[in-house]
């Protein structure tokens, strides 16, 4: 239906509730909408709360299950920039294009999508704890409208640490950036495992709304911390490239997420995010093909990641042990 612009008040009142109710009913239920029609390719959306930089992971896991962006999907993807107040606008923006999936990424999108989007079929990407985050009720049976992959392995913290003693043997203080706009921050699990290794740790928080990566390496020089854990939270990985240049100019080595493993950070370790919107796309594939989310149990990412950076160890004055070396999974020269 098209409005006129001499049309009559009748006509243009009837127009706008025919736009509304479409706008209502645009995936009537999420059991088996992404099988409705077969004459179209399927339309999958991808919210990210920080850079666009995962969806190139998204895309390379739905190549790998058949789906090649463009030719037999198309994928929409929306990158919030760790500003979370658009993710209401973002969501509505899906709902208008009548997704048959939307994939999002973290708890920080998470939670709002399960009080926000109640129709489409959703898939989260790496959540550490969907349940503690209240995401899902339950891993085997998550319920409702959503499934995803976790990434949680509670000894994460402890194995990051262990590669930075290894690294560097007489670490005794390391600093922990974290963002202050994300409820679930590893920060604790982090210090409590730097703690079990007698290593002192210095929490820096970053201010989404004035966020001051400068100030933060200022505060782990003067403290004296000898290494940094990046945490995997969106406003650190927005801002991966800017933490990597700060840290060679501070000479300050710095252990990132794999997410932000070529960005130039120093070392790159833990639950391969690769490995998670891989498993996320095979959750994707299935609910295409006609799954409820609600019945598809949660996968959990266990594969680890270990990037190095030659270049950024040769620029901060670290010999990486050849033994860490012939562990690696990529090299950066």
């Amino acid at each position: 239906m098209t409005c006129r612009r001499h049309a009559t008040p009748a006509l243009v009142a009837l127009c706008l509730l025919f736009i509304l109710s479409s706008a209502r009913s645009q995936e009537g239920s999420f059991k088996g909408s992404a099988t409705e029609n077969k004459t179209k390719i399927p339309r999958v959306g991808l919210i990210l709360p920080g850079s666009a930089r995962p969806a190139e992971f998204f895309r390379r896991g739905m190549a790998d299950v058949g789906y090649v962006d463009g030719k037999n999907v198309a994928i929409e993807v929306r990158a919030a920039e760790s500003k979370y107040e658009r993710f209401p606008e973002l969501f509505a923006e899906m709902v208008g294009l009548k997704v048959d999936v939307l994939v999002v990424q973290g708890a920080v999108t998470a939670r709002p999508a399960k009080k926000l989007v109640t129709t489409i079929p959703m898939v989260f990407a790496v959540i550490v704890d969907p349940v503690v985050e209240e995401v899902v009720s339950n891993m085997e049976h998550p319920g409702g409208n959503m499934t995803g992959v976790t990434t949680f392995d509670p000894q994460q913290s402890r194995k990051q640490i262990e590669l930075l003693k290894e690294i560097i043997p007489g670490v005794a203080r390391v600093a922990v950036l974290a963002d202050r706009g994300v409820r679930d921050s590893t920060m604790n699990a982090t210090e409590e495992a730097a703690r079990a290794m007698g290593i002192k740790t210095q929490a820096l928080w970053i201010n989404p709304a004035n966020p001051d990566f400068e100030g933060a390496f200022a505060e782990a020089a003067k403290a004296k911390s000898d290494a940094m854990i990046v945490l995997e939270e969106p406003l650190l990985g927005l801002n991966a490239k800017t933490i990597a240049e700060l840290a060679v100019k501070s000479r300050m080595p710095t252990l990132v997420p794999p997410s932000s493993g070529d960005a130039g950070g120093f070392v790159a370790y833990g639950v391969s995010i690769r490995e998670g919107y891989r498993l996320a796309a095979g959750l994707v594939d299935k609910i295409l093909k006609g799954a409820n989310p609600g019945d598809t149990p949660v996968e959990i990412a266990k594969r680890y990641e270990l990037v190095v950076n030659a270049k950024t160890a040769q620029a901060i004055g670290v010999t990486v042990p050849s033994e860490v070396l012939e562990r690696a999974d990529r090299i950066i020269q």
